[in-house]
């Protein structure tokens, strides 16, 4: 998650905009059907930056009119007009500060990801993008009640904003660079942007997937950059379980962090378990995957790390793709169907009982509701007391549950 030690104190931050702009898809997104060629207007769903950029919060290129009448000091601009001045004198490059290079990146990949799963459906996404007045801004994409995913959302956020005296006390807890300890600011600017996206497939032998990664900067006073950090993750939560799948999503993202550091995998495999623990239930919500947070300098330098983001975000697409391929056209029962709801039923428990960045968007003043719990399924369902009946499939997925396994 973007720390929370960092967003619980930063509850007073601006109230986000929305502002109706332009499809940024539109003159690069391929149409499935003839309805797909012609212009839509924007919904009116808009996105909040959570702490974990989980609750789907998701950006589009900064449309932020800076005046011209007469010279400007750069000393003068914030953070985010300095960067809408640096990308509209030049292109984002190797060379370009992190934080504009992240923010090209996810948006390259989120319309891969977009393409990818409209090809698998057949339905086009619907776009909702948004910008904040204060710099930065998102895109929603949202494919819902489609032909073989219920709902899927992939999103990416953009958000600037200043830290207040509190939050940068209570984050060099974890990050001692972000301030000298005996001249800590008023206040500090930051940036943060992310990918989220979740799928919910329909067919109950096909898994539910989710996955985050993300990216924070501080700038000092005299605007250089400051303490940064990279977090992520992605995670697997089939209703049915197929070994072969569960092997397959570990496989792959283990092989991404063997090419960077032998440690991660089993350390963010470990750290993914211990997250998504549904504890009032005591079983994890899914089968895991990886999970990490607060990757700086002190791990890893920053392009070394960046490479990392990269490949697990690109590892997406040929990882998961095979696998809803394999599973969205397998026959089931009525039965069966009602077991994907029930589990459902726990992924929804989890989001809104522990997960930190729901909690945190939805006791936010002004906060983007719609965007926040757009993780949820469209359906699900509760039984009282309901139990799997003894050896059959089901409970060998709760037993799973209750008890991680390592499956590479």
């Amino acid at each position: 998650m973007v720390s929370r030690r960092l967003l619980t104190q930063c509850k007073s931050s601006s109230q986000l905009r929305c502002h109706r702009v332009a499809n940024p898809f539109q003159s690069s997104r391929r149409s499935l059907s003839s309805s797909a060629t012609s212009s839509r207007s924007l919904p009116r769903h808009t996105t909040l930056f959570g702490c974990a950029l989980i609750g789907l919060a998701i950006a589009s290129p900064l449309v932020y009119k800076m005046a011209m009448a007469g010279p400007l000091l750069l000393d003068s601009l914030t953070l985010a007009e300095r960067d809408e001045r640096t990308k509209s004198e030049q292109a984002v490059t190797e060379a370009s500060p992190m934080r504009l290079r992240m923010e090209k990146f996810i948006k390259e990949q989120q319309k891969e990801i977009v393409r990818a799963l409209e090809e698998v459906d057949g339905t086009p996404f619907r776009i909702d993008a948004w910008q904040r007045k204060e710099g930065g801004g998102g895109i929603t994409c949202v494919l819902q009640d489609g032909l073989v995913f219920e709902k899927a959302g992939v999103g990416v956020s953009v958000v600037y904003g200043t830290l207040p005296k509190p939050a940068i006390l209570k984050m060099r807890a974890n990050h001692k660079n972000i301030a000298d300890a005996e001249n800590v600011p008023d206040s500090l600017e930051f940036f943060a942007a992310g990918l989220s996206l979740v799928v919910h497939p329909k067919n109950p032998m096909a898994p539910t997937v989710h996955l985050n990664y993300r990216y924070f900067e501080t700038a000092n006073p005299d605007g250089s950059p400051g303490a940064w950090w990279f977090g992520g993750g992605s995670d697997l939560t089939p209703s049915y379980l197929f070994d072969e799948d569960a092997i397959q999503f570990h496989k792959a993202l283990k092989e991404v962090c063997d090419a960077h550091d032998k440690d991660y995998y089993p350390r963010f495999k470990k750290w993914c378990d211990e997250y998504f623990y549904n504890k009032h239930r005591g079983e994890s919500r899914g089968i895991g995957g990886i999970f990490f947070d607060d990757l700086d300098e002190t791990v890893r330098d920053k392009e070394n790390t960046f490479a990392f983001i990269q490949d697990g975000l690109k590892s997406f697409i040929p990882t998961y793709i095979p696998i809803i391929n394999r599973r969205k056209d397998m026959p089931f029962t009525e039965k069966e169907k009602e077991w994907q709801q029930l589990r459902r039923g726990k992924y929804v428990e989890f989001n809104l009982v522990h997960d930190r960045g729901t909690a945190f968007g939805l006791n936010t003043p002004g906060a983007r509701v719609e965007s926040i719990l757009m993780s949820l399924p469209l359906t699900a369902s509760w039984q009282y007391m309901h139990e799997p009946a003894p050896k059959s499939r089901e409970a060998r997925l709760v037993e799973v549950l209750k008890n991680p396994k390592e499956w590479v």
